[in-house]
């Protein structure tokens, strides 16, 4: 009879422990989420443009630049109050409170948003109310794609 002999071979060498961290990256649940936040981006982005709905009058304008800090908005819509950064302002104290505003403020351009079914002399009194605040660069906001003078 012959004695056979058994060699047990050590698994060290081949292939991967059970319990041994995985070290490879699962990307799929990334770009999930980023998906879901593209979405929510994108659909809150236009809800943040302007917080009083106006009808502005359409000019064939150029954009002004843009400034360094945080633009001031005055809007005059054709029923209610006066807004000033989405804020509603009585008539009385308008001038009080540009004033204290232009006091924290590097610069004294205000953009004016009216609406374009406002009588004239209503655009024309606010415009005078920022001028005596001490504001003397009024910016009238409007809409692109109206009507060329020479056309």
């Amino acid at each position: 009879m012959a004695s056979s002999v058994v060699k047990r071979v050590s698994r060290k060498g081949r292939g991967r422990r059970r319990n041994a961290p995985m070290s490879e990256i699962n990307v799929t649940p990334f770009v999930d989420v980023m998906l879901v936040l593209l979405v929510i981006f994108m659909v809150a982005a236009p809800l943040m443009t302007a917080g009083v709905p106006l009808k502005l009058p359409e000019t064939a304008a150029t954009a002004v630049p843009s400034e360094s800090e945080e633009p001031l908005v005055i809007s005059i819509p054709v029923e209610g109050n006066i807004t000033l950064m989405n804020a509603p302002v009585g008539e009385a104290e308008l001038v009080g409170r540009l004033s204290a505003m232009l006091a924290e403020r590097q610069s004294d351009r205000i953009f004016l948003r009216a609406d374009g079914s406002n009588p004239y002399a209503r655009v024309v009194q606010v415009m005078g109310a920022l001028n005596a605040a001490g504001f003397t660069d009024i910016v009238l906001v409007t809409d692109t794609g109206g009507p060329r003078m020479d056309e």
